[in-house]
């Protein structure tokens, strides 16, 4: 069964933890966070970019697919199906999809129209019980086409945001998708702090999770952060790992790879980085 991300999340404010969104493109993907976070006894968030939906056929494919594994697997810790950073269409169409959490990134609309557009949408998501986050100041990189300049977002407008009824957050401090540059700066942690006192202490959320150093995370964690999306570095896994298989010339023979096989090495070093993800941001044992 899936659930809501409010209640894991507001846990995890308290707590002083945060819980990892691992974003999902196919079954191995899936199966190998979901299995994680069984092991480990975490809640989790399965994260859906609107790119991944398509590759995958579709929202309800997605949605179907992660409620059978759940179901089958014997899944007992709390597990969210959440869209990110959607589209206004694309949050409409996950509701209908059965999603139990969207993410409307309205961070590239004028502040008014941010907020109309958010407004509308926390009203159908809550009519489902169904949890939303927003988004203020764009996150720097690109993801599956979003692209952001890395904003740091104006503690006033994320109030006004966060008034909205959302539950939870998203707010740019200099974090960015994909890789981090070598001469980055770091998160903005005044900014932070500022927009933490700002919003009354709702639950914060640190895209582009790959990459930043320990220490920032668990200050960031300190500040209100209550769930930190990885991606990038669970892409980059699968793919090394994949590669050391086929150079390696395994299961050559015959009829050729096995794709079961092929895809298995791929889908322990997502487990592997989930695992380390999970410990670091401190979710672990707190299903």
């Amino acid at each position: 069964m899936l659930v809501s991300a409010t209640e894991m999340l507001q846990k995890a404010r308290d707590g002083h933890y945060a819980v990892g969104q691992f974003n999902i493109n196919n079954l191995e993907w899936t199966k190998s966070v979901l299995l994680t976070a069984e092991e480990t006894k975490s809640p989790v968030i399965l994260g859906v970019s609107e790119g991944a939906g398509k590759y995958m056929t579709g929202f309800k494919t997605v949605a179907a697919m992660v409620k059978a594994m759940v179901d089958t697997l014997g899944i007992t810790v709390p597990v969210a199906l959440h869209l990110d950073h959607g589209t206004y269409e694309g949050s409409k169409a996950c509701l209908e999809a059965g999603f139990s959490s969207i993410m409307f990134d309205g961070s590239h609309y004028p502040i008014e129209e941010n907020i109309a557009k958010t407004t509308e949408l926390v009203a159908l998501a809550h009519a489902q019980s169904v949890s939303i986050e927003a988004e203020v100041g764009s996150i720097g990189g690109e993801e599956d086409g979003v692209v952001g300049m890395g904003e740091v977002a104006d503690p006033a407008e994320c109030a006004r945001i966060a008034g909205l009824g959302i539950d939870f957050l998203a707010a740019g401090i200099g974090n960015i998708h994909g890789k981090y540059p070598a001469n980055w700066k770091g998160l903005d942690f005044d900014a932070l702090a500022k927009i933490h006192n700002a919003t009354g202490g709702i639950p914060l959320v640190l895209h582009g999770g790959t990459g930043i150093p320990a220490g920032m995370i668990q200050k960031a964690i300190s500040l209100g952060v209550s769930k930190i999306n990885v991606n990038t570095e669970c892409q980059l896994s699968f793919a090394e790992a994949t590669r050391k298989y086929i150079e390696a010339g395994k299961d050559l023979q015959g009829k050729g790879f096995d794709p079961r096989k092929l895809l298995a090495p791929g889908a322990e070093a997502i487990r592997a980085t989930v695992r380390e993800k999970i410990e670091l941001f401190g979710s672990a044992g707190k299903a």
